[in-house]
């Protein structure tokens, strides 16, 4: 890309609506993340202004959702993002959050499993009593009762 081309695209400017609109959201959404702090949007009189670093704030802040992150832990890893200083530790700490959240996970896949066990047992236990309640009355007309 052409340095003229680079920095243009880095002075864009979005709206609220643009910015919803892109990544599927709403601007209620883009609201609350600025609420707590993870979007910190320009105003231009009334109209909220977001640059093209909010956008890329907004991008981190949906990836770390769908990762199931809590917004503390977007909020800390959207900032070690920014942070000047050597990757080394941000990296770090991303890997120990995405491994504690790979261990949750797990257990709630565990959880989950256990569950969904003890379901197919209620089930099987269900359909052999419902077909010993349809047998039973068969059996009495065939004995006259």
């Amino acid at each position: 890309m052409i340095p003229q081309a680079a920095a243009a695209r880095d002075n864009r400017v979005f709206t609220i609506s643009e910015l919803a609109q892109e990544f599927d959201i709403t601007p209620r959404a883009i609201r609350f993340y600025e609420d707590v702090g993870l979007l910190t949007p320009a105003r231009a009189g009334r109209n909220r202004v977001y640059t093209q670093r909010d956008r890329t704030r907004l991008k981190l802040t949906l990836r770390g959702k769908r990762l199931g992150l809590s917004l503390q832990e977007i909020r800390h890893l959207v900032d070690l993002y920014e942070s000047p200083s050597d990757t080394a530790p941000q990296l770090r700490a991303f890997l120990a959050t995405l491994q504690a959240h790979r261990a949750m996970l797990e257990q709630q896949r565990e959880d989950i499993e256990i569950t969904l066990a003890e379901i197919t047992q209620h089930e099987e236990r269900c359909r052999r009593l419902l077909a010993a309640t349809r047998a039973a009355p068969a059996r009495r007309r065939r004995n006259g009762h």
